[in-house]
């Protein structure tokens, strides 16, 4: 496959801290983040029991990445991602995030760009947190670790506004719905350049009956779920891409990405295999999620460039032709457009921080060395062959390893003990 032909506005670095954005120069940013998708489930990754056909033309017109890394749970990979930093430095406690954390949508409004975030906030503090964390208009589910959030896919519980919509406005609608076209509205209203995140309720459980199903109509959000409506789900998710991508015109990059493995009770076939999805685990079918970037006109790529949820923020600075901030503290990231330099992916992963338990790792497309944390099992200070073994079952001793695999364990060794000094 050719090279693709680069755009310099898409990734020419800014040269100001004072740099604002400039609407005739500057792409729109729509980020979509999926919940609980793995890569397994996109069948342009190779996934086999699923229908994703718009995901698989947005991969088929844009850059489509085989490697990239999130953590094994949500809200640890939604910091990272959102703040460009490993857990270490800023995770606290399980959605809830709190406001000196400085984001990509405080990066982009300070850029001069109207900013919006729709569907799953799960980062507390309702509208305060909401724009201190640098979104100005908003459409969004569990506001606050404080309520009980209510559904999230039918007759659904939303906050807009600095309050939850009335029950009998959301009766029987659907959240991604709801979302899809409140991000539409804002696409198409707002003073541009803009930058949305669309955090997506697809395809988290419980697993439910979307409106293309025909057990919709009787279905009640109380109801337990049932894994048998993911497939549906999925389809679902891919339709609402559709329609965002479908709307965009040449001046608009999508970015869409899963957030972590998927969930324990779904089993995929993947390029033949069958895959259990492995959320809350770790091996790499916890963390490995799909990306794609895509703008009109660009022509297919596959890129096999390792990255990780810290490289969000240098990449969109780069493609918008902003300054990436330099008063944020240390970021972590490096840019994945038009390619990325990354030789390995670290993970810091502690799912709930009052634990005080955590596990670490560093890996690169073919070895994975765990570092000695209280988190782990056997694996702690091992290393795994993941090319050969993705589930991780035999372990690479120092009398099994070739020389090269010594001194990439060693290089591991460091790596994991330079993060916190």
């Amino acid at each position: 496959m050719g090279c693709q032909k680069i755009d310099p506005s898409l990734h020419a670095p800014g040269t100001s801290s004072h740099m604002k954005a400039d609407s005739t120069s500057q792409p729109n940013i729509i980020l979509i983040v999926a919940d609980d998708v793995g890569y397994e489930l996109l069948t342009c990754n190779g996934g086999e029991s699923y229908e994703t056909p718009h995901l698989d033309a947005m991969a088929n017109a844009g850059v489509r990445y085989a490697n990239c890394h999130g953590t094994p749970d949500c809200s640890p990979s939604r910091f990272m991602l959102l703040t460009g930093k490993y857990n270490f430095r800023n995770y606290k406690q399980w959605g809830v995030m709190d406001t000196s954390n400085r984001t990509i949508g405080n990066m982009f409004r300070d850029a001069g760009y109207s900013t919006c975030f729709v569907g799953k906030w799960q980062l507390d503090g309702f509208e305060p947190s909401i724009h201190a964390l640098g979104f100005d208009k908003y459409s969004v589910w569990q506001p606050s670790q404080e309520d009980s959030a209510g559904s999230r896919y039918k007759s659904p519980h939303i906050y807009e506004n600095g309050a939850y919509l009335p029950d009998s406005v959301t009766l029987n609608k659907y959240a991604d719905d709801w979302f899809t076209d409140y991000l539409s509205h804002f696409r198409d209203t707002v003073r541009k350049p803009y930058f949305i995140i669309y955090s997506m309720s697809l395809c988290h459980g419980p697993f439910s009956p979307t409106p293309d199903d025909t057990k919709f109509a009787i279905w009640t959000p109380d109801k337990r779920g049932d894994p048998k409506y993911f497939p549906s789900m999925v389809k679902y998710m891919d339709k609402k891409v559709g329609q965002i991508i479908d709307s965009t015109d040449e001046n608009t990059v999508v970015i869409f990405a899963g957030d972590n493995g998927s969930p324990q009770e779904i089993t995929s076939i993947w390029n033949g295999d069958t895959v259990v999805g492995a959320k809350n685990s770790l091996t790499i079918f916890a963390t490995h999620v799909p990306l794609i970037l895509y703008r009109k006109g660009y022509p297919a790529r596959v890129d096999s460039s390792l990255v990780d949820f810290t490289d969000f923020m240098p990449t969109l600075a780069s493609i918008s032709n902003i300054p990436l901030p330099i008063n944020y503290g240390i970021l972590d990231g490096t840019p994945f457009y038009p390619t990325s330099t990354r030789e390995w992916v670290y993970c810091y992963f502690e799912p709930r921080p009052y634990l005080d338990a955590q596990a670490t790792w560093v890996h690169n497309k073919v070895y994975k060395r765990y570092g000695a944390d209280s988190l782990l099992g056997p694996q702690k200070n091992k290393l795994y062959n993941i090319a050969l073994d993705p589930y991780e079952q035999h372990i690479l001793g120092q009398k099994k390893q070739t020389p090269e695999e010594h001194a990439i364990d060693s290089t591991f060794k460091k790596i994991l003990k330079s993060m916190h000094n």
